[in-house]
């Protein structure tokens, strides 16, 4: 049986004032009517039913995640005491599938990511399943560039593909790349051979357990001591609180010896700030985005407005401006500065007034 499983334990910092300690990111409606995480499963309809996805969050998420996901199995639900990183994570959800199923494939996915195209995804999807299950191997989604991006990691492929007999070609991954630089990023685009890292996983949970009994015993042990647990909370807890902070990438990926990748082509996005919703939201012929808002532009390109209440604003004779409103706080940032919006949140931290904030 194939599963979903879906990392939404993150706090969504770059997307302050709207996502907040208690409603963070991925459980925003930040395009349409449903939320990042309904779209999550919402595109894999046809692929996966909603009883087979587990959903990984933090534990004080969860009830956030039965009412926004009724169609999850609760017990398909893993509550993270603490955060620690994406490896624990995964390791979580392999050892409750492959308790249940233990030829099971598992496809982890990000809660809050954006593809424009879900068929050619699950196109994608279906090649690497078959490659998880026929190799053996870890398989990760490689999303073909069209542009020198900077704030996407690398994967270098082979230059012929390893498996050419699937519908799509499978190649094997030479190598990973944390963020280059600009003149980095332009040669990667020029060599052909390089693709955005998606940060989307498939492989059997039996193979990824062995990955991490041979490169991280430590979260190895703690798994297998979750598999043969009722899974409580107090079992998830003790889990946790074993393990040490590592990402998948790091801890997995970067040193495994099968590790293959299926190019992509979806309209895909991870949306890791207000210049990406900007980027991805309609726009009039200037570039001006407004989302539930009455938004006068006047001499100004390229801004976003997202706004409470019933009031006009105006914006004149500005460029790449958005200005962001809640019940209690206004954000107005610089898009190609967005990235600083962690920084507001980290000075928020600071000061016990400015904690209700967060």
């Amino acid at each position: 049986m194939v599963y979903a499983v879906i990392m939404a334990g993150g706090v969504g910092t770059r997307f302050w004032p709207k996502s907040r300690k208690s409603n963070p990111k991925q459980f925003l409606n930040l395009f349409g009517e449903t939320t990042m995480i309904q779209q999550t499963v919402e595109r894999l309809n046809g692929f996966i039913e909603p009883e087979n996805v587990v959903v990984v969050t933090n534990r004080d998420y969860v009830s956030l995640v039965k009412e926004q996901l009724p169609a999850v199995d609760p017990s398909f639900i893993i509550g993270e005491p603490i955060a620690r990183n994406t490896a624990p994570c995964i390791a979580s959800a392999a050892a409750l599938l492959h308790k249940q199923d233990p030829d099971s494939v598992m496809i982890v996915l990000p809660a809050d990511h954006r593809i424009g195209n879900p068929k050619a995804f699950k196109q994608v999807l279906k090649t690497a399943v078959k490659t998880a299950r026929n190799e053996q191997s870890l398989v990760t989604l490689g999303i073909k560039p069209h542009r020198p991006e900077t704030g996407y990691g690398y994967i270098q492929r082979s230059l012929e593909p390893v498996i050419d007999d699937s519908e799509l070609p499978v190649f094997k991954v030479q190598k990973f790349t944390e963020k280059p630089d600009a003149e980095t990023a332009e040669r990667f685009l020029e060599s052909g051979d390089y693709l955005w890292n998606s940060g989307i996983f498939i492989w059997k949970t039996s193979v990824i357990l062995e990955a991490f009994k041979q490169q991280i015993p430590a979260i190895y042990k703690e798994a297998k001591a979750l598999e043969s647990s009722e899974f409580s909370d107090e079992d998830v807890h003790e889990f946790y609180q074993a393990c040490p902070s590592i990402s998948i990438d790091y801890g997995i990926m970067e040193n495994a010896d099968k590790v293959n990748v299926v190019p992509g082509d979806f309209d895909w996005n991870d949306v890791g700030s207000w210049k990406a919703v900007h980027e991805l939201s309609d726009k009039d012929d200037n570039g001006n985005a407004s989302v539930n808002t009455d938004a006068l532009f006047v001499n100004s390109d390229g801004n976003y407005a997202s706004t409470k209440g019933k009031k006009l604003v105006a914006f004149a004779g500005v460029k790449n401006i958005a200005l962001v409103e809640t019940d209690d706080a206004i954000l107005v940032v610089n898009l190609d500065e967005a990235q600083d919006v962690k920084e507001v949140v980290e000075e928020l931290k600071e000061n016990e007034e400015t904690n209700k904030y967060l």
